[in-house]
């Protein structure tokens, strides 16, 4: 155990906490850019906006990844369902814009 002030060691787990917070938004905004490259393509060349085979194989990688990494899978499960969620929707929406020349 530490003698150090709980104050101290709190406010370096929220530095911490706060530095994995603005990774993971700038890594959801890099695979946010990917999807949408993804999601042009598929709309260019008439294909579903949703791939349920490629989503139940990443669901099913996520949870070996989880269980690794000591997460709870359900929640990796959860989350994943979250953000394809959104993936799809942008590329519905790509779909549904008119061609560029």
């Amino acid at each position: 155990m530490t003698d150090a002030d709980p104050s101290t060691i709190l406010q370096g787990l929220r530095g911490s906490i706060d530095n994995i917070d603005a990774a993971l938004i700038f890594l959801l905004a890099e695979r946010f850019r990917c999807t949408k490259q993804v999601g042009v393509l598929k709309a260019q060349h008439g294909m579903p906006a949703s791939d349920p085979a490629r989503e139940e194989q990443q669901i099913a990688r996520l949870m070996r990844l989880a269980e690794d990494a000591d997460l709870d899978p359900a929640f990796a499960e959860k989350w994943f369902n979250f953000v394809v969620a959104e993936v799809i929707r942008h590329h519905r929406s790509a779909a549904a814009q008119p061609a560029a020349d």
